[in-house]
């Protein structure tokens, strides 16, 4: 059976490396917090040292890191899988990172033998765990029908965006448009709060209308409305992501204003001490403006602001 690797085992790359364990992968695994690595062995996979050590023992390594700094070191670094990799052997990247980087990095890998897919994904942990990902593919047809039966056991949802970098490039447009609606939607609401409209009152009706948007329905349920912005998808990557479609629209003179303005509206939660809570504590940021809560039931878990 194919055996995998697996790089970066946080909020996202664990319960994935779980699922890789559960449909009966050999799995070797890495990270940088050897807790994370205990747990893994604990459940049936083996530890590798470094990237290049890893890389050197399996068919396929995937990546799932926070971001281009630690894509590009877990890559090209002295330790990294390009001097460890087999010839043939196929290396995904399944963090958010930059297009560009992504085809600097499978430039490397190919000068070398080793094949590359960028591979992001979407949707939460709970996806994660369940194995319901949405997997974004960037790469060659013939690399993504060797990498299915992984992506199937990931995911069930799987979309070949097009060549090298195109899964990258989906994923911050995805990004893009989730995270800036998350600001616009956080300022409506606090708009209605500080008027006086019952927020019972104008989710009967933003859900309804146009405006309705999966933040409304999901990730403030979730959160916001009970006052708990313990993480799902932390609001320091939000800032990352939001800063990554800015860069690509720059080099391709698109410009972005809404996502220049968001991005800043998340700055202000990181300077507020938030960037570790969840995406959705940029309502915050009003609410602390302009002292009113968008809360159902008068919940609020102040512990969690």
């Amino acid at each position: 059976m194919t055996r995998i690797g697996f790089i970066g085992l946080g909020t996202m790359g664990r319960p994935m490396a779980t699922n890789l364990l559960k449909r009966g992968f050999p799995l070797v695994v890495h990270d940088i917090v050897a807790d994370r690595v205990a747990e893994l062995a604990t459940a049936g996979a083996e530890a590798a040292p470094r990237p290049r050590d890893l890389a050197r023992q399996v068919d396929i390594v995937i990546t799932m890191v926070p971001g281009p700094r630690e894509v590009e070191a877990v890559f090209l670094g002295p330790d990294g899988i390009v001097h460890g990799a087999r010839p043939g052997s196929l290396a995904i990247d399944m963090s958010t990172s930059d297009p560009a980087l992504t085809r600097r990095v499978a430039s490397a890998l190919g000068a070398v033998g080793i094949r590359m897919l960028d591979a992001p994904v979407g949707r939460s942990p709970g996806h994660a765990a369940a194995g319901k990902l949405l997997i974004m593919v960037g790469g060659s047809a013939a690399d993504l029908d060797d990498a299915r039966p992984v992506f199937e056991a990931l995911g069930d949802t799987i979309v070949h965006c097009g060549p090298i970098g195109c899964g990258e490039t989906m994923k911050l447009v995805n990004n893009y448009l989730s995270m800036t609606t998350a600001v616009a939607t956080a300022e409506a609401l606090v708009l209605g709060v500080r008027a006086g409209l019952p927020l019972e009152t104008m989710l009967q009706v933003l859900t309804t209308t146009a405006a309705a948007n999966a933040h409304l329905t999901s990730t403030f349920p979730a959160h916001v409305f009970r006052g708990n912005f313990s993480p799902g998808f932390m609001l320091d990557l939000a800032h990352k992501d939001l800063g990554l479609a800015l860069d690509l629209g720059a080099a391709l003179q698109v410009p972005l204003a809404l996502g220049a303005v968001g991005r800043e509206v998340y700055a202000f939660a990181r300077a507020a001490g938030k960037g570790r809570m969840d995406r959705s504590a940029v309502v915050t940021v009003f609410e602390d403006l302009l002292g009113v809560t968008v809360r159902l039931g008068g919940k609020d878990s102040t512990a969690e602001r």
